[in-house]
Formats: structure tokens, sequence, C-alpha cells
């Protein structure tokens, strides 16, 4: 493996801490600790030193805050980038584009190679193996009680769980992405020749990752109680939930008992995954929900709601504010874990030029990350239930043109001619996707409130579309969810966007998933119908019972495992979209082969008249191959150079 090695410097450490402990946004890594005898041996003699060694093996959490950073963001189908500007496409996007492959592997985490930016710019390599090796150093060092002698024993306690579940985490993070991975248990050279490390069946990944959580859990805190410190480091909560996330992966159709990897094994002829499904795998997965969203209520967790308003804001737009500042707003109570090494710093691929005049600077105010039409099909009806359902709500003709009335206010400019699909969504929809004549609140709006305020305008040549050789939108939508609705826009200087700790887990996250395994174990479960209704109620919506018994053409789709399962998998595509759940959720479901293999299509951009726009217009032919991409390939370079390595199927 490729050698990275830097010269640690006391004020490279000392930012890092000041990173967790403050929460400013980190534009790289920081130098990490060589792996050489002299300075591991120095690095553990006082626990100032210690403590810089720990906050290296937290510099390895993926940077999801950074799009171009993020493995799953713009690798499914929720996000598009301009197809004849391949400047801004990066190693995630080209993996949307069906470009993945062996010989260099695009966001190669195995290697820690082309990772971000633009065509094949390769990133600074950053191993996870390298993350999880600097863990076992930590840990293997710091349970020797006759090292860090200056330390207390709680905090001694404290760091060792911190490190476990780092080290648990990243197994978990690759398993995702290549099914059956090595398990690094003990220190090793990484820069030998002859490091020949073998995968390890699925289920053995499974219960080692989940001891190893089990591990942590016992000695890491309940919460921060130094928020001002500490905010972003692991908790106990934090554990648990990433342990639900775990097994419900594991308990899912692509892991568990899935006939398309039957006849994988390595070199030897043991299997890599079960033959047979366990349904004991969802019992586990559910009673490890369960644990996490008590110890979660225990600690003050609940879902995010709108509150102090003090611009007076209409009902509606309340509800949009749920929605948005769920993700976006610092440390709120729904927020299990915030990656304060990963800061959002995307606002401005997000927001389009609102109104032309004030700020129209076209690379300050991007609007690149176009959701395709599909995802905007994905939302309910305002009757909570899909469009396709829907027997009162006729979306047949969704490209349609109607009028806008003064009781669309809080969700189209009134007056303003768009199409069918814009009209009658769930609140979710209003809050999350950003359309021609939609509105786009912000606190900056002209009038302060929700009243008077931004309406975005898309057509060709418009402030928000097509016009400029760089800055558009694909398919004439944008990402408004992801955007802060405190960060300012308008004024002839640049703007300033309120950057936020990357939500890695959230509670309607953690919902969802109980909710899920419930169905899994008792099928059309009245408590995961509640548990749904949770997050349903938050968005505005009617729980299942009621929305699908009055409005919904299939009225009993709920009472069955079957009609349960579409809804709550429904349900968690439409509350997570944006956050970097889809691609995987779309694998572990075995569902990608059907989604990922649908055309992507949007409004004629180049439309300059309401006629001429509202044109659905094929982008894209997307093909995911079955079951080759359910899986990130290791590459010609890992698999040649170890001949214990066995490459993924069909790569």
């Amino acid at each position: 493996m490729q050698s990275y090695k830097k010269t640690k410097t006391a004020a490279g450490s000392l930012l890092l801490a000041l990173l967790l402990a403050g929460g400013f946004s980190c534009k790289k890594f920081l130098d990490i600790v060589p792996d050489n005898v002299a300075t591991v041996e120095s690095a553990f003699k006082l626990r100032k030193e210690a403590e810089k060694y720990l906050f290296t093996c937290y510099s390895y959490l993926p940077k999801n805050g950074d799009g171009w950073f993020n493995a799953a963001l713009t690798a499914a189908d929720e996000i598009w980038y301009p197809q004849n500007d391949q400047s801004t496409w990066h190693a995630a996007f080209r993996i949307a584009q069906g470009q993945q492959n062996k010989s260099t592997p695009y966001f190669d985490e195995w290697a820690g190679e082309r990772k971000g930016g633009s065509g094949d710019t390769r990133a600074v390599p950053l191993k996870i193996w390298r993350g999880i090796n600097q863990c076992n150093i930590f840990l293997e060092n710091v349970r020797d009680l006759n090292k860090v002698r200056d330390i207390d024993p709680f905090e001694r306690e404290r760091w060792i769980g911190e490190a476990e579940f780092l080290k648990a985490y990243y197994h978990y993070y690759m398993l995702r992405m290549y099914g059956p991975i090595p398990i690094m248990d003990k220190s090793i050279d990484l820069d030998a020749e002859n490091i020949f490390t073998k995968r390890q069946p699925v289920d053995a990944c499974v219960d080692y990752i989940s001891a190893l959580l089990d591990s942590a859990y016992a000695k890491l805190p309940m919460k921060i109680t130094d928020e001002n410190n500490e905010m972003g480091r692991i908790t106990q909560t934090i554990a648990l939930a990433v342990k639900a996330k775990l097994l419900v992966m594991a308990a899912s159709p692509l892991f568990n008992g899935n006939p398309d990897f039957a006849s994988f094994t390595d070199k030897e002829g043991t299997r890599f995954f079960s033959a047979n499904y366990d349904p004991q795998k969802w019992v586990r997965a559910r009673d490890a929900c369960k644990a996490a969203i008590d110890l979660a209520a225990m600690n003050g967790h609940e879902l995010y709601t709108y509150k102090n308003d003090v611009y007076n804001l209409s009902d509606p737009m309340k509800i949009q504010m749920n929605v948005r500042n769920a993700v976006t707003t610092w440390w709120n109570p729904e927020i299990i874990w915030g990656n304060s090494n990963s800061y959002f710093n995307n606002e401005f691929m997000c927001v389009p030029p609102l109104e032309r005049g004030t700020n129209f600077d076209r690379f300050s105010l991007r609007g690149l990350w176009a959701p395709p039409m599909k995802i905007v099909k994905l939302f309910y009806t305002r009757n909570g239930v899909p469009m396709e359902e829907d027997k009162t709500l006729n979306f047949t003709n969704y490209t349609e043109l109607r009028t806008a009335t003064a009781a669309d206010k809080y969700y189209i400019e009134p007056n303003f001619v768009t199409a069918r699909l814009h009209f009658d969504r769930e609140p979710r929809f209003y809050a999350d996707i950003g359309f021609d004549g939609g509105i786009f609140y912000m606190q900056d709006s002209p009038s302060g409130s929700d009243e008077n305020t931004y309406y975005l305008k898309a057509k060709n040549v418009e402030n928000a579309g097509y016009g400029h050789f760089q800055n558009y939108s694909e398919t004439g939508y944008f990402v408004k969810k992801l955007a802060n609705w405190r960060s300012t826009t308008r004024g002839q200087t640049n703007p300033t966007w309120l950057g936020y700790p990357w939500p890695m887990i959230r509670l309607a996250d953690l919902y969802l998933l109980y909710a899920e395994a419930l169905n899994e174990t008792e099928g059309g479960s009245a408590t995961a119908i509640e548990y749904v209704d949770k997050v349903r109620q938050r968005a505005g919506l009617n729980g299942v019972v009621e929305s699908w018994t009055n409005y919904s053409n299939s009225p009993a789709k709920f009472t069955t495992k079957e009609g349960l399962r579409q809804i709550i998998q429904r349900e968690r595509s439409i509350e997570m979209l944006f956050e970097g759940e889809r691609l995987w959720d779309l694998k572990r479901w075995k569902l990608a082969a059907e989604v990922l293999n649908e055309d992507i299509t949007g409004w004629n951009i180049f439309g300059k008249t309401t006629a001429s726009f509202y044109q659905e217009r094929f982008v894209f032919d997307q093909t995911f191959i079955t079951p080759r991409d359910y899986f990130w390939p290791i590459g010609d370079y890992d698999t040649r150079r170890n001949p214990q390595l066995v490459e993924n199927p069909g790569w």
C-alpha cells in the first residue's frame, strides 16, 4: 500500500481539537501521526500527546458534509450534475454515471484514492484501513497502564471506548461499501509489501463490529456534559445508534440469505454470505433499534419542531421549517450524531440566484445540485399517500399547466403558471425542493417573513435558470432542504453560509429503522405504524391508517407485511432524502437494480416560455448491473498484490 506519512505538528493537533470542540469547518484532514516506533513511544508518554493521537483517530471520519467526498450523496439518483460540464463531476457522481471500474476504482476507499476532485484527480490518500490501524495503535498503548501515567483512570476508559467505537464504525463503513472485509484487530505495518489479509464472512464481520460497539458503549459517557468543548465526540447513544444501523443492514435482503452471492467464496471455499435467510437477524435488529431509541429519549433527544417564532411565519411555513431545520440547525435535539469533523459546506451548490440585480453572482449562488423528476414524484400528495395511489387527486397529466391562486402563496407564487406536479403535494416536497414558481424562504427574505418572499424563476435566462455556461440545474429543480434558512443571500457582497455539523444519524432515522424491523418480525405491526406516524406528524401529515383508509386506492395496504414494508420504505426514502442514505437503503433492500435503472429526466431547461419549459426532457440513461454494482470493486492493484484477496462478483 502507498505510504501516507506527514510530520505531526502541535499546532495541527491543537487545531483538530478545537475543530472537534468548537464547531469550525475543516478544509482538509490534519496531519496524522507517523506510525514509526519512536513517534509512537513519544505519543503515549503524556496525556496531552495521547489526546492528539485520539483526535487523529477521529480525523478519518468520512467528510460527508462535503458533497464531493460523500460516498453516497451523488452516487445514486437523488442529485444530478450538468451533463455538459464535467469539471463539476467527481468520483461519486461518476459512479452514478456508470463509470465505476476495477482498474482505477472511483471513490476507492480500499486504497484511499480518487475520493474527490474533478475528473481523475486523486485526493490525498486517506485510507480507512490506516484509520483503523491508528485506532489499534492507540488502543494497544492506552490500554497499557504503564503508559500515559498522568491520565485519570475514568478518562483513560472513556478514550478507549472512543477508539473502539471509531474502529467499529470504520469497519462498518467498509462492510457497507464492499461486503465481506478483513477484520483488523491488531496494529500492523500497513506499508509492508507482504500484507496478505483475508476477507471474512459477512456474519463474522457483523458480530465483530457489534461486539466492539458493545465494548465501547460500556466505556463511553451517556451524553456530552461539556457542550462548549466536546460536542461531536462519541457517546453511548451514538454507539447504540450505529449498532442499530449495522444490524438492520445485516438483516436486510442484500446481506440476509441473498441467493445472488450464495456461491461467493474465498480461495479456500469459505462462503462469504449465508445461503439461508435468518429471521432472527430482524429480531436482533429490532431490539437494537429499541435500545437506541430508549437511550436517546433518556438523554433528551426528540424530533425537532420549529419554535420561538419571531418572524410570524404561516403555519405551512412552520411545518417546512420543521423539516429543513431538523437537518440544518446545529445540535438540535433530533441530532443523535453530528459530525464535527465535517461541516456541510455546499449550500452554494443548492441555492440558485433568488433575485436579479441583487447578488446575482452565479459563482456564489450556483444551484447545481439538481434532483431528477423521479425524485420529485417520490413525495406524497397533500393527502399523505403516493401520487399513483391517491384516489381523490389526479396526477395522470402531471405536466399539465395550472395557475396558482392566493391560497397557494406559501407554496407557489400567486398567479404563476406551473405544472400540475407542483400542486397538492405534501409539506416535505415544498421544504425539500426548489422549483420554477415555488417558494424559497430564507431569513433574509425581502419582507423578513414568508409574505412576499423569494419565489424561484427557473426558465432559460431567468435568474435561477439555464443561460450561464456552468452554473445551472440540469433538471430545473433545486435542493432546498440542505440550505440553512439563516444564511444570507441578499446584498452586493458574497453570501454568508451558515454551515452545520453533518447529521450522521437523526432520531427520525432510528424511528423508521425500528418500524422496518418491527414489521419484519410482526407483519403489519401497529407499533411500527406508530413510529412511522411520529415522523409523518412532524411533517404535517395524518397517520398511515387514516391516510390510506381515506385516500388510497389500496386502503388495506398497511395491514400486511408486504404492504407496510412498501409504505415504510417510501416514508424513509422521502424523510432521509439528500442525506446520503438513499444509495445504501436501495442496496440493502435489493431495490437498486430496479430503481437505479430508471431514466433521469427533468424539465426542458432550455425553454424560455412556460409552454416550452414544461416539457419533460430525457437527461441520462442510468444503468445498474446486478449483482455487480451492489458492492464497490476492491481494484486490480490490491487483488494482484495480495493473493488472499478475492474480487467482488462481476468485477
